[in-house]
């Protein structure tokens, strides 16, 4: 059980490296392709620092399902923090289907994944030692 939640948390975490990483570099590319241009860049950047921070939090879960279980909860709640609100907006017509609909919609696919993974350890709880 304990594997199935390393493989998710570890794929999680290389996906989100792989997609975040050349955003610290694509400002640029962002502005061109989602006008108009960012007005506040420490909010992009902000952005991309904290969910690469993220992405250290899915590694060490990976590394210890088992002592970080509770970080999974909070996995989730990661998750479901751009999906919620993406399909809100999708449902009034604010969120048009593309780019941040899909990785919305992605996220609410990784939201379930850390539950199937948050089911998964159930057993195999760490009891916490001084």
């Amino acid at each position: 059980m304990m594997k199935s939640v390393r493989i998710i948390f570890g794929t999680a975490a290389a996906w989100g490296f792989l997609l975040l990483v050349p955003g610290l570099f694509g400002e640029a590319r962002f502005n061109a392709a989602m006008p108009p241009a960012i007005s506040h860049p420490e909010f992009y950047y902000g952005f991309h620092g904290l969910a690469l921070v993220f992405q250290l939090i899915f590694v060490m879960i990976a590394i210890d399902p088992t002592r970080y279980r509770p970080l999974i909860a909070i996995a989730i709640l990661e998750k479901i923090a751009f999906f919620a609100p993406a399909m809100i907006l999708y449902q009034q017509g604010r969120l048009a289907v593309g780019g941040p609909f899909w990785g919305a919609m992605i996220d609410g696919l990784w939201a379930l994944l850390f539950a199937l993974a948050w089911w998964l350890s159930r057993n195999g709880q760490a009891k916490i030692e001084p």
